[in-house]
């Protein structure tokens, strides 16, 4: 009997475009790609940051970065071409460029809501699009990154929960559009994370390990995750491991939607 196994060598030959890779979640679903011998290009708007995420990682010609910005489709375009121009091929997709904002709905401004749905929608959708000739001849996969919140409402931020809303419904949808070209889709939906875009939520006027226990508090686990454990189930369903799981959405949340 056949058994896919999620080995240290799951991807070996592959390579892996990951947009949002150069911190967070995103980069560290790439050190765990790399760690199983895939090839990984990053994609991200700051190319200061892009270079400070390679550096990190140390794998030589085995990762590069695109400067690209998921909100603009050329972009998107541009970075599925370069990423075949550099590694032959794109086997794995991972939507994790995301931007957060939060607060009340009579705050919120049309330009805000245009960036959110921008990155958050579109530019899932458009990269998604940009890949996908690539990932039907390689019978890949795709991996989105939505939220806890598009699951069930959050306090004050309505316009976030509805873009990652829209990732859930969307990562449904396309695994059912694909599953006859064999390319799987499915999603995490990680709660808070101790990433980049949470410190950024935490006020100035208050000690950080204050904020950070009270935000930990509302889990079952009793503490908030790491960008690893998100990514850790990332690798596992863009892995030999989930070969028979489309269409799925897996929380990542200290049990908070249990």
């Amino acid at each position: 009997m056949e058994q896919n196994i999620f080995t240290r060598d799951a991807f070996v030959g592959k390579t892996a475009l990951i947009s949002g890779g150069t911190s967070g979640i995103g980069l560290a679903a790439a050190e765990i790609f790399l760690a199983g011998g895939a090839s990984v290009m990053l994609v991200g708007r700051d190319a200061a940051r892009g270079q400070t995420a390679l550096a990190q990682l140390s794998a030589g010609e085995r990762a590069q970065f695109t400067r690209s910005d998921v909100r603009r489709t050329e972009d998107c375009h541009r970075a599925a071409e370069e990423t075949v121009h550099v590694f032959g091929d794109i086997d794995i997709l991972v939507n994790s460029a995301g931007i957060y904002v939060e607060g009340a709905l009579d705050d919120l401004t049309e330009e805000t809501l245009d960036d959110l749905i921008a990155t958050n929608v579109k530019g899932t959708f458009h990269l998604t699009q940009a890949t996908l000739p690539h990932l039907r001849s390689t019978l890949g996969n795709i991996v989105n990154v939505a939220s806890d919140a598009g699951l069930h409402g959050n306090y004050f931020c309505a316009a976030y929960a509805a873009t990652k809303g829209a990732v859930i419904a969307f990562t449904r949808s396309l695994a059912l559009d694909l599953a006859g070209d064999q390319v799987r889709v499915n999603a995490v939906a990680p709660a808070d994370i101790l990433t980049p875009l949470t410190e950024r939520q935490l006020s100035s006027q208050r000690a950080r390990e204050e904020q950070l226990r009270e935000m930990a508090s509302v889990y079952p686990l009793g503490r908030i995750g790491t960008p690893c454990e998100a990514a850790a189930v990332i690798a596992f369903l863009a892995s030999p491991a989930a070969g028979w799981v489309t269409g799925s959405v897996y929380c990542v949340d200290g049990g908070l939607t249990a």
